[in-house]
C-alpha cells in the first residue's frame, strides 16, 4: 500500500462516527463532501488505489484534501487571521480575527514604544505586546531590535516624564539628531497619530533634499554664465568650454551657495510630511527671501487638503495641530 493510500485510509476511519478503525464497511458513514471538481470516496475504496487530485474527507471537525502530492487542510482562508499562531486584533462590529500587514503591526510596535516612554500611556497590556514583538520577530522585522542609543533615548524620554533627568539637553538633542541621521524609527514617527484627550494631532516633517538644492540653481546658473563668459575672453577661445567650465565648478559652486545663504534665501529650509490630520502632503518653507522675513523658529499654515491650521518647529520639524 503506497504512504499516500494508508494515510488517507487512517484519517478517515478515525474521523468515520460510528466507524471501527480500520474496518471496511459497506454502511460506513464516513461522508465525502462532492463538489463539482471533486471524487466522492470511501474508506473502502481508499485501500485499493491512490484518491485522485481534487479529493477531499469531510468529517464532523475539518476537511483535509489531497492534490496528488501532499495532504492539507482546507477551509481556512488566506485573510483568516489564527491567534493561536500570530498577533491578531478583533473587529469590534463582527467581533473576528483580522490578519495585519507587517507593516501595520511594526507601526502598533512603534506606537505602543512611544506612548509608554515619552507620554507614560500604556496602549496595549503586556501579554499583547509580548505576542506583536514574537510575531514581529518571527517576520524578520528589524523594528524589535532596539539599538544601544534607541535604549538610551527611550530611557531619557521615560526619566524625563517622571520628573527626573539622566542626560544634558544638549547630549539628548545630539542623541537625537543622530537617531534621526541614522533613520531610527523610534525618534522618528513619519505617520500621523492624534490624541483622544487633547485632540490635537501630530507628525514629523522631512527635509526637502531635492528643492533645496534647487535654491541654489539661479545663482548657479548666473555665475556660471558669468565664468564662462569672462573666461572664454580671457583665453581668447583657445581653451574648450568645457574644460573651462569643469575648472571652474568649485569655484562656481561656492560662490552660488554663497550668494544664495547670504542675499538670496537666507537661513533657507524646505520640509515636507502628512498632515496630521488628514495625511494630504504638505510643504513649508523656513527663511527669508530676497530681505522679506519668513518663518523662523516655527512655520504655521493651512492644509492644503482640509484647510486644519498646522504648526511646524524648524529645528524637530515636529508638527502638529491646534487643540480641540
Amino acid at each position: 500500500m503506497r504512504p499516500a493510500q494508508s494515510l488517507l485510509a487512517l484519517w478517515a476511519a478515525a474521523t468515520a462516527p460510528g466507524a471501527q478503525a480500520l474496518t471496511p464497511s459497506a454502511r460506513s458513514s464516513s461522508r465525502v463532501a462532492a463538489r463539482p471538481f471533486a471524487r466522492t470516496t470511501s474508506s473502502t475504496s481508499l485501500n485499493l488505489k491512490d484518491p485522485e487530485p481534487g479529493t477531499k474527507l469531510v468529517s464532523n471537525r475539518k476537511e483535509i484534501a489531497y492534490d496528488g502530492v501532499r495532504f492539507f487542510e482546507t477551509g481556512v482562508d488566506e485573510e483568516d487571521c489564527i491567534p493561536a499562531q500570530e498577533f491578531c486584533v478583533i473587529d469590534p462590529d463582527t467581533s473576528k480575527p483580522i490578519r495585519l500587514t507587517v507593516e501595520e503591526k511594526e507601526r502598533m510596535f512603534l506606537d505602543s514604544l512611544q506612548s509608554y516612554y515619552v507620554s507614560g500611556r500604556q496602549v496595549m497590556d503586556d501579554a499583547e505586546f509580548d505576542a506583536l514583538k514574537e510575531d514581529l520577530a518571527w517576520s524578520g522585522s528589524e523594528v524589535v531590535n532596539l539599538n544601544r542609543k534607541e535604549i538610551q533615548y527611550l530611557e531619557a524620554m521615560q526619566a524625563y516624564n517622571k520628573g527626573e533627568s539622566i542626560m544634558t539637553d544638549a547630549d539628548f538633542d545630539r542623541l537625537r539628531d543622530e537617531l534621526r541621521e541614522d533613520g531610527s524609527a523610534i525618534a522618528v514617527s513619519k505617520e500621523p497619530k492624534c490624541y483622544i484627550d487633547t485632540g490635537i494631532c501630530t507628525a514629523t516633517f522631512q527635509k526637502d533634499n531635492f528643492r533645496n538644492n534647487l535654491l541654489y540653481l539661479p545663482a548657479l546658473s548666473i555665475i556660471g554664465l558669468l565664468w564662462l563668459g569672462i573666461g572664454f575672453e580671457i583665453v581668447g577661445g583657445r581653451i574648450n568650454p568645457l574644460v573651462l567650465g569643469a575648472f571652474g565648478a568649485p569655484v562656481v559652486g561656492s560662490a552660488a551657495k554663497a550668494v544664495t545663504d547670504q542675499f538670496i534665501f537666507p537661513n533657507n529650509l524646505v520640509a515636507y510630511g502628512p498632515c496630521p490630520s488628514c495625511e494630504a502632503e504638505n510643504r513649508v518653507y523656513f527663511g527669508d527671501i530676497l530681505g522679506v522675513e519668513g518663518f523662523g523658529k516655527q512655520g504655521a499654515f493651512k492644509c492644503t487638503k482640509c484647510k486644519e491650521q498646522i504648526i511646524v518647529q524648524r529645528r524637530s520639524l515636529r508638527a502638529n495641530t491646534l487643540p480641540k
